[in-house]
């Protein structure tokens, strides 16, 4: 089947709790290695929840350039950087080939939190005989703070660190819509480059739901209590599913035109095939009921020129809370019926707007490597949740399409088809 400016993948990075880089990466998936565990971080003792996804063993010096960049860098930022670095390697976008008037990125990102410890000083100066004084606060901030401490929150500083950094010069974008950003930051860039716009773009995204201004903000919500065992706490689609487990990660892509990958000789990893977004608006006297999801996975479907049968695999949003889980399940058979589906925040949880693009490369590698990995924690079915989750371990694969979907606590639904990468 072929596809006017057809799209491909060529280049994958990742930053994750389970690995950083392609191969620790599948090798957490094949092993069925969780990357929840007790909070680092920051002290989590005397919260309801104390666990989480976080990234181990990462040290931004091995990717930021210049050196300096760190100082205008929060964790986000940094872990984004490096992911596209390790996607630009990944692609050999270094030995050349590109113009960067035709090289852009897109990426997805959260609005980027603060730490309290950057206000501590000005907080504390506007504090006498234990009263705080609103009236000191602007000359207090102003005296205190680092001049430069916006820049570290923007969060469309991802996609100007990463286009200063690889020299891409061409259309720079940033998505702030929750869960669903990344993915549609890979739309965007797929409908970029078969426009003309581009040849080559970055897309991807970063997110983190561990810093202790999130949690604080969000602990109380739905989320998972098993602090005694945390890597067992996200666990789609099971009946003993108790909440979901927060994280952070980004992931990025190479994405450029068929053409452009054959002219540099490249392989193709994966085919951007089709993708869609719809919105099932949630209000407080009408609750999603997965007309948003069923609507993006049929037009995605249709986008792809592709039917339901032809799906291989599901990439299942799957936060495994008792609603979202069900309504998320109903939507996938009701249009997909007993399609094998895997659910990757089991391994590390949700990550914001960097969930979708690290979840996606889960599906990339399953695509290039012919076999789906398994849905962790997955123990006793759940009747409402009627769906084929993989499950136990990896599924051989003969397919040749994955169909990825997230959907956002607003009701945002995005959807993404990829094909395998052989002609």
């Amino acid at each position: 089947m072929s596809f006017p400016n057809e799209v491909v993948i060529t280049g994958v990075g990742v930053v994750s709790p389970i690995g950083i880089g392609v191969e620790a990466f599948w090798q957490s998936l094949c092993a069925g290695r969780s990357g929840v565990r007790p909070l680092e971080l920051f002290d989590a003792t005397a919260l309801p929840t104390r666990f989480g996804g976080e990234v181990v063993d990462f040290d931004a010096k091995q990717s930021v350039r210049p050196r300096k960049s760190l100082k205008v860098m929060s964790r986000e930022i940094q872990l984004g950087f490096a992911a596209a670095d390790l996607a630009s390697t990944h692609g050999a976008l270094a030995s050349g080939g590109v113009d960067p008037d035709r090289f852009g990125v897109i990426f997805g990102a959260d609005v980027i939190q603060c730490l309290p410890e950057e206000f501590e000083s000005a907080y504390r100066g506007c504090i006498e005989n234990g009263q705080f004084h609103f009236d000191r606060w602007g000359r207090a901030a102003m005296s205190e703070t680092y001049p430069l401490w916006l820049l570290k929150h923007l969060p469309n500083m991802p996609a100007c660190h990463i286009a200063i950094a690889q020299d891409a010069r061409g259309p720079n974008n940033s998505l702030t819509l929750g869960e669903v950003s990344s993915l549609l930051a890979l739309a965007e860039a797929t409908t970029t480059i078969q426009r003309g716009a581009a040849d080559v773009m970055i897309a991807g995204g970063v997110g983190t739901f561990v810093t202790p201004t999130t949690w604080s903000r969000t602990c109380n919500g739905e989320l998972s209590r098993r602090n005694e065992e945390p890597a067992k706490a996200a666990r789609p689609f099971d009946a003993d599913r108790d909440g979901a487990v927060q994280g952070e990660g980004a992931a990025a892509f190479v994405l450029e035109s068929a053409a452009s990958a054959k002219s540099r000789g490249v392989p193709i990893l994966a085919r951007v095939l089709g993708h869609a977004r719809t919105c099932e608006p949630v209000r407080d006297d009408r609750p999603a009921g997965g007309d948003g999801i069923r609507r993006a996975i049929q037009a995605a479907l249709r986008a792809a020129d592709i039917e339901p049968s032809d799906v291989t695999h599901v990439n299942a949003n799957g936060i495994s809370t008792i609603l979202g889980d069900q309504i998320e399940a109903r939507a996938i058979r009701d249009v997909l019926g007993d399609v094998p589906v895997t659910a990757p925040k089991s391994y590390f949880g949700n990550l914001g707007s960097g969930t979708g693009a690290v979840e996606a490369v889960v599906s990339v590698l399953a695509l290039a490597r012919g076999q789906v990995p398994h849905t962790l924690n997955y123990e006793r079915p759940d009747p409402e949740c009627p769906v084929h989750v993989v499950r136990g371990e990896p599924l051989a694969m003969t397919g040749r399409y994955a169909l990825l979907l997230n959907n956002a606590a607003m009701g945002q639904v995005a959807a993404v088809v990829l094909g395998a990468g052989e002609a």
